[in-house]
C-alpha cells in the first residue's frame, strides 16, 4: 500500500493505478469502514482510501481536537484489505490557504442534521468535492449510516456532472444492533449497554408501533436527549406522502455527552 500525503504524488499514483474507487474516511477505522473498502473492490480494480479529519465540518465546541486518531492501526487494517493507495494529507495540503470558497448545499442541508449542526454540510460537501478532485475516482463509497450526507453527496455529484459513481454501503452493526461508529468509543460501559435502544426505537417506528413523536418521548424517558426522530422518503429525504412506500426513519440523540445517529429503511 502506498501512503501519500501530497496531491501531486497522489495524482501520479492514481494515473498509474488506473480506474479506482475511493472510500473517504476520517480514520479511526472499524469494521464498518472495512465493509466499505470491500464494497469498493467490487466497483474498481484498485481501491484508494482517504484519511482526513475535516475541521470545516466541526462546529465550535465539538470534538475536532479529541476525535480519535489511530493512523498506524488504520494503516495495518487497510494493508490487510489490500488497499492500493492511502491519501492522508495534512490540513496544509487540502487547505494551504484559508478556505473561502465553499459548496453551498441545497435546502435539505438545513434540515435534520443541519438543523442541529448549522454549516455542517457546507464543510462536508466542500471537502468531498476537494477529495474527488484530488483523487478523480471512477466511483466513491459512502455509508448509509450517514444517510443525509449520502443524499447530499449524491445530489452534488449529479448536479455538478462529476464523472464519479456514488455507491451506498449498508450500515454495519454490533451484535446488539448498535451502528458502528468511531464515536461509540466515547460511551461509558453503562451508556454502551443502553445505546442499542436507539435502533430498537427506530424499529418500533418502522413497524408502526410508535409515531416519531412517541419515539422521541420514549428516548427522552430513558434518559436520552433526542434531537429528532423523523420519517422521510428515501429518495431525496422529502416529507412522506400517504402513497409513499420507500421510507426511512432517521434519528439523532445524545446519550450523556455522546451524540449518536442512526436510521432504518422500511
Amino acid at each position: 500500500m502506498r501512503v501519500l500525503s501530497d496531491i501531486a504524488s497522489l495524482r501520479r499514483a492514481v494515473a498509474a493505478a488506473g480506474p479506482l474507487c475511493l472510500v473517504p474516511t476520517m480514520g479511526n477505522l472499524h469494521e464498518g469502514h472495512l465493509s466499505l473498502v470491500r464494497l469498493a473492490r467490487r466497483h474498481a480494480r484498485a481501491v484508494a482510501v482517504s484519511i482526513f479529519v475535516n475541521r470545516l465540518q466541526f462546529l465550535p465546541g465539538e470534538d475536532f481536537d479529541r476525535y480519535p486518531r489511530t493512523f498506524e492501526h488504520d494503516c495495518r487494517l487497510l494493508e490487510a484489505e489490500g488497499v492500493e493507495l492511502l491519501f492522508a494529507p495534512d490540513e496544509s495540503v487540502l487547505y494551504p490557504v484559508p478556505q473561502t470558497y465553499f459548496v453551498k448545499p441545497p435546502p435539505l442541508a438545513e434540515e435534520l442534521e443541519g438543523r442541529f449542526r448549522p454549516g455542517f454540510f457546507h464543510g462536508v460537501a466542500t471537502v468531498v468535492l476537494k477529495l474527488l478532485n484530488c483523487v478523480q475516482p471512477a466511483a466513491a463509497v459512502f455509508g448509509k449510516k450517514d444517510y443525509q450526507q449520502l443524499m447530499i453527496v449524491r445530489g452534488m455529484a449529479r448536479q455538478f456532472d462529476l464523472p464519479v459513481e456514488i455507491v451506498a454501503g449498508e450500515t454495519v452493526r454490533e451484535a446488539d444492533g448498535l451502528a458502528m461508529s468511531s464515536r461509540n468509543a466515547y460511551l461509558s460501559a453503562a451508556q454502551r449497554a443502553e445505546a442499542p435502544r436507539l435502533q430498537r426505537t427506530l424499529r418500533e417506528v418502522a413497524s408502526g408501533r410508535l409515531s416519531s413523536q412517541a419515539a422521541a418521548a420514549a428516548l427522552a424517558g430513558a434518559g436520552w436527549q433526542p434531537d429528532y426522530v423523523e420519517v422521510r422518503r428515501r429518495d431525496g429525504l422529502a416529507p412522506p406522502q400517504p402513497h409513499d412506500r420507500e421510507l426511512v426513519v432517521l434519528a439523532a440523540a445524545r446519550l450523556g455527552a455522546t451524540r449518536l445517529i442512526d436510521n432504518l429503511e422500511f
